[in-house]
């Protein structure tokens, strides 16, 4: 559970941004909340995501923090039920059961970054930070490019464990797939991880998207 002990530095953001933090489980959300409000936003807490989905235009804009597995929706259908309404509010999701596949389905579907519990405050902080510093839609088509030149760097086998990856399979899986050992793709993708500077997969997977070659992982 994130300490509010643990803040090195605050940011303090425009007092219109609202972080909503969606978590069944009340002590994570008081500690969240009060991580936050600590950091000198406001917060709002919800225990389901569905009295978040309630609020519709009245959501104010700012960043959502959501568990993944919740009773009701879980993180990525409301995830997915916000942008199919329009909203483009950015949205993190965090969890204690992640996997692969649940980090890349919640990065194609829009999810401005992905959590593993336990994490640091200072991750947290950092990551809504860059979420509320950034517009809807602000991808360039610079950004296109500079994923494309950092893709280029990698060699024709770690193009195909980055292709595994961002399908979702894991180093075993990938192992098979290839007729190479689970050993062999560990190393493969710490190349990639350090060739894309990505420091996790969700960063990855955003420079795999930024590329617009997702399509070929369908």
């Amino acid at each position: 559970m994130p300490s509010a002990s643990a803040i090195v530095e605050i940011i303090f953001l425009p007092s219109e941004s609202v972080i909503h933090v969606v978590e069944d489980d009340e002590d994570m959300r008081a500690s969240l909340v009060e991580l936050l409000e600590d950091g000198g936003y406001t917060v709002r807490g919800y225990v389901r995501g569905e009295e978040l989905l309630a609020r519709g235009e009245a959501i104010e804009p700012g960043c959502i923090v959501s568990d993944v597995r919740m009773p009701g929706i879980d993180g990525l259908t409301l995830l997915r039920r916000l942008r199919a309404s329009g909203s483009t509010i950015p949205l993190m999701l965090i969890t204690a059961h992640g996997d692969v596949s649940m980090a890349v389905a919640a990065m194609k579907a829009g999810a401005i970054d992905f959590l593993e519990k336990p994490f640091e405050a200072d991750a947290l902080l950092a990551a809504l930070s860059a979420a509320l510093s950034q517009s809807p839609g602000s991808d360039t088509a610079e950004d296109t490019e500079s994923s494309r030149q950092l893709l280029q760097k990698l060699t024709s086998r770690e193009h195909e464990v980055l292709e595994q990856l961002v399908a979702g399979k894991s180093n075993k899986e990938i192992a098979a797939h290839l007729r190479i050992s689970p050993r062999t793709v560990e190393f493969h993708r710490a190349h990639v991880m350090e060739k894309m500077a990505a420091k996790g997969l969700p960063e990855l997977v955003r420079v795999w998207l930024s590329a617009d070659l997702s399509a070929s992982t369908k």
